[in-house]
């Protein structure tokens, strides 16, 4: 997969309308920032004004990052828990762009609309749309989740999309599963036959599968 998504050399990819690589700044979730407690990353409200502040203390727009990160974040969820510490899921699987709420979500690379469905469960992506991609006769998926409602109407399984085509708005917390605004984007190589959802987020246990079945979203941005 590096050797291919490396043969298409695109270069930097906008995925949010009118946002230059240099409005991107880095950002740490991960349970090694001691500077980020618990309580301002659990809380919705709390984390948007967080990520505001440092954008705007710096300039920025977008923050980015999270690809393989363990977080604590997701501690607040019975959807990523198990009784068994080797299960829990807190390893992110995609890169997020946090950015703010009504942001236009562009089509990174043509494709066509694979599935969409909203995922309602506490701390899930909330609305989720995966495209399906083909290039030099090799098909991969693009997901992204915690988008508007809105962005679900009219869709149509099937239906081309175009590099730089609005496909989506980021949502609320109030829909998104409730998170500071943000976009999770992922690549997949097999959906392993899901449709509308696949994992963003696995375990220590499952890492191996799941690290060579989502590859690093930054092999085909060019973000950082």
């Amino acid at each position: 997969m590096t050797s291919f998504l490396n043969t298409l050399d695109t270069g930097f990819i906008a995925l949010l309308l009118g946002v230059s690589k240099e409005e991107y700044m880095p950002i740490d979730l991960s349970v090694s920032n001691t500077k980020l407690s618990l309580s301002i990353l659990q809380n919705a409200q709390l984390h948007e004004q967080w990520i505001t502040t440092g954008l705007r203390q710096n300039g920025k727009r977008i923050a980015y990052g999270g690809y393989l990160e363990k977080r604590k974040l997701y501690e607040r969820s019975t959807h990523f828990q198990s009784v068994d510490t080797a299960q829990q899921r807190n390893i992110h699987l995609g890169v997020d762009l946090w950015c703010n709420a009504g942001t236009e979500v562009l089509c990174p690379i043509d494709g066509v609309i694979h599935s969409f469905q909203d995922n309602t469960h506490f701390g899930d992506y909330g609305p989720t749309l995966i495209l399906e991609h083909c290039i030099h006769e090799y098909v991969f998926y693009t997901l992204y989740g915690h988008l508007s409602r809105e962005s679900l109407q009219g869709k149509q399984k099937g239906k081309s999309v175009a590099t730089g085509e609005t496909i989506a708005t980021l949502g609320t917390a109030s829909v998104n599963g409730d998170y500071a605004p943000h976009l999770h984007f992922q690549i997949i190589k097999d959906l392993q036959g899901m449709k509308g959802d696949y994992p963003g987020v696995c375990s220590l246990e499952d890492l191996d599968f799941y690290t060579n079945n989502c590859p690093n979203p930054n092999m085909l941005l060019h973000i950082f």
